[in-house]
C-alpha cells in the first residue's frame, strides 16, 4: 500500500468524523441514515429516503448541504408540476444590445449541487422522468441544447410511506438509479427526549463547512481507487444473483416470494458502497462485511415481491435478511 493511499483513507475518515460532528449540532440520532447519505455522496450516487413526516428528512439534507458548502435546492413535487418546472425552459427575451427578440434558457432548480426531491411520488411519471437524464448523465437537454450540471451533483428523494391517495409509484427504471433506499425510522426514547429539549428553546447552532466541492470530487475519485479482493466481488455477485427467481443459484424462498430480482447495477453499488464505507472507517481495502452492511439499502428497492409474499406479510427487508443468513461469505484467496 502506498503512503498516499494511507493518507487518502485518513483524510476521508477525518472528514467524515468532522461532518458527523457538525450535523450532530442540528440532528439528534439517525447515525445510520447519515452514514448512508455520506456513503452515497462519496460514491457520486443518489439516495431515496422513506419515512413518516416529522423525522427531519428535509432538515437532514439541508444541514448536509451546509456542512459541505454546496448549493441546495428543494423541489416540492405536486400533481401539477411540469418537467420544465424542474429542468428549466427557453423563454423569449429582448437582447438589449441588438434589440432583437431571442430565446434564452431560464435554468430550473435542478441546477444545484444538492437537490431534495420532496415527496417525489406525488407527481406523474412524465414529470418524474425529468430527473432521469440529470441523475444518470449529469446533464439537462432543453430543445436542441444540452447543459452540463455542476459537480458534484446529488439527488435525494423522499417519499411518505403512509399516504397512497394522489400518488404515483416510481418506475423500476428510476428506482434503480438510486443507490440507496434509506429507511428513516422513529428515534429512540432518549433521542426523542433530546429532540424535545433542543428544539423547544432558542437555537443558535452554527454549522461550519467541512468540505468544498473540489475536495468532494477529489474524494470521490479516491473511493474508486480502493482495492477489492476477488472474494468480495464474488460475494456481491452471489447476493445479487440469488435475488433472481430465474437464476439456478436462487434459494426456494426467493422463487416463492419474488417476481423480479436485482440487476447488475445493484452489484456495482454494493462494491462502490463497500469502498466508501472502508474509507470512512479508516481502511484502504473493502471487505465482505462492508458489502453485507449495505445489502439492505442497496437491494430493498430493487426486488419486487409477489402476491404470496404480501399475503404472508413477508417484506423485502425480511427476504434480504434471510438471504444474508443463507449466503456464506467466500474465503479470501
Amino acid at each position: 500500500m502506498k503512503q498516499s493511499d494511507i493518507e487518502a483513507a485518513k483524510m476521508l475518515s477525518d472528514a467524515t468524523l468532522k461532518m458527523k460532528e457538525q450535523i450532530g449540532r442540528v440532528i439528534v440520532g439517525q447515525s445510520e441514515v447519515i452514514d448512508q447519505l455520506l456513503t452515497s455522496l462519496f460514491c457520486n450516487a443518489h439516495c431515496f429516503m422513506v419515512g413518516v413526516p416529522g423525522l427531519a428528512k428535509t432538515l437532514m439534507v439541508s444541514t448536509l448541504a451546509k456542512v459541505l458548502h454546496l448549493s441546495f435546492k428543494r423541489i416540492q413535487f405536486t400533481p401539477d408540476l411540469m418537467p420544465s418546472d424542474i429542468t428549466g425552459t427557453d423563454v423569449m427575451q429582448e437582447n438589449p444590445e441588438t434589440g432583437h427578440r431571442e430565446f434564452a434558457f431560464n435554468a430550473g432548480p435542478i441546477f444545484a449541487n444538492m437537490i431534495l426531491a420532496d415527496e417525489i411520488n406525488r407527481t406523474p411519471p412524465k414529470t418524474q422522468a425529468a430527473l432521469l437524464e440529470a441523475m444518470q448523465e449529469r446533464q439537462v437537454t432543453c430543445g436542441r441544447q444540452t447543459y452540463l450540471l455542476e459537480r458534484p451533483f446529488f439527488v435525494l428523494a423522499t417519499q411518505n410511506p403512509i399516504e397512497q391517495e394522489g400518488t404515483y409509484p416510481l418506475p423500476e427504471a428510476q428506482l434503480d438509479r438510486f443507490m440507496f433506499n434509506i429507511m428513516v425510522n422513529y428515534p429512540s426514547r432518549d433521542e426523542e427526549l433530546e429532540i424535545y429539549r433542543t428544539t423547544t428553546v432558542p437555537q443558535d447552532a452554527d454549522i461550519e463547512p467541512v468540505l468544498t466541492a473540489e475536495e468532494i470530487i477529489a474524494l470521490q475519485g479516491i473511493v474508486r481507487r480502493v482495492p477489492v479482493g476477488d472474494h468480495v466481488f464474488e460475494y456481491a455477485a452471489d447476493l445479487v444473483r440469488r435475488t433472481r427467481p430465474t437464476d439456478q443459484s436462487s434459494p426456494e424462498f426467493i422463487r416463492n416470494w419474488l417476481d423480479v430480482g436485482a440487476g447488475p447495477r445493484a452489484g456495482q453499488n454494493l462494491i462502490l458502497g463497500a469502498k466508501a464505507s472502508a474509507l470512512m472507517n479508516g481502511r484502504f481495502y473493502a471487505t465482505c462485511d462492508d458489502v453485507e452492511s449495505l445489502a439492505l439499502p442497496v437491494l430493498r428497492h430493487r426486488i419486487i415481491t409477489n402476491f404470496t409474499a404480501e399475503s404472508e406479510g413477508v417484506s423485502s427487508d425480511k427476504i434480504i435478511a434471510r438471504l444474508l443468513e443463507e449466503t456464506p461469505q467466500p474465503e479470501e484467496k
